[in-house]
């Protein structure tokens, strides 16, 4: 279930506006911990300190600065920040559409879904639109005294908005150097049987966040009393490179 609205605005494509409401479309479950004071089992708070008095700073004398060289800052104060906020509006701007796919996976951020705010026949027909051109819209929009880029997606009957990375945050893959080494023809073919052995529809119920259950489960140990039995963990050894064509071939025997 989509929790509640976070954000109300208009698709605003040409000369049309689609009024709708944002959600969240993830849903973040983790296992909270606080820190205690040890002695008192007391919360413990996060106080400023000044490096040079090493005495804690009271937020009124607080203030934001830039280094511009090591050991030397300009102060801004927070009327010139508010002064570069980007101006309120309500507008998801699409500016161009391109190819559903032709953005790289590396630029997503975080995905909301949007239902419609009113009547729904613009908004279907956006989403129908999508789907039949398989395309998505990149837009700009405002919230919460943020710039934001996104793509504007079809997502099942509705309409999907995932946040995008500017182009100079993103490492491109190219930084990596790779140096190309010619692959003999039989390595090539048992990689590719491996993953033909493997292929499948994506099925994201079949994994669990095998790190978080433990947590809870240590945590629900504790709550009743139990001891808990320290165990070292088992590390598994690389495989060496010289051995990577043998263990691809005895992988692909297992899954044959």
């Amino acid at each position: 279930m989509a929790g509640g609205t976070i954000w109300k605005g208009r698709i605003h494509c040409g000369g049309i506006d689609v009024p709708v409401k944002l959600h969240s479309a993830i849903r973040e479950e983790r296992v909270q911990f606080h820190l205690l004071h040890k002695r008192d089992n007391a919360k413990l708070r996060q106080v400023m300190i000044c490096a040079y008095e090493q005495k804690p700073v009271p937020a009124e004398e607080q203030a934001k600065g830039y280094e511009v060289e090591e050991g030397k800052y300009l102060i801004v104060d927070p009327e010139e920040l508010e002064h570069t906020s980007p101006k309120e509006s309500r507008l998801i701007e699409v500016h161009e559409f391109v190819g559903a796919g032709e953005v790289d996976p590396v630029f997503f951020g975080r995905a909301y879904y949007l239902e419609p705010d009113g009547k729904a026949s613009g908004y279907l027909a956006l989403a129908e639109a999508l789907r039949e051109t398989e395309t998505e819209g990149v837009c700009t929009w405002t919230m919460r005294k943020r710039s934001w880029f996104g793509a504007l997606q079809a997502s099942g009957n509705g309409l999907r908005l995932s946040t995008l990375r500017y182009a100079d945050e993103v490492v491109p893959a190219k930084s990596l150097e790779l140096a190309k080494i010619p692959l003999p023809e039989k390595e090539l073919k048992i990689g590719i049987e491996l993953i033909n052995q493997l292929s499948g529809p994506f099925q994201p119920e079949k994994f669990e966040n095998e790190h978080q259950k433990k947590l809870q489960h240590l945590i629900d140990r504790k709550a009743r009393g139990e001891k808990i039995a320290i165990l070292r963990p088992r590390r598994i050894r690389p495989t060496a490179p010289d051995k990577l064509f043998e263990t691809l071939e005895a992988s692909l025997k297992k899954v044959a």
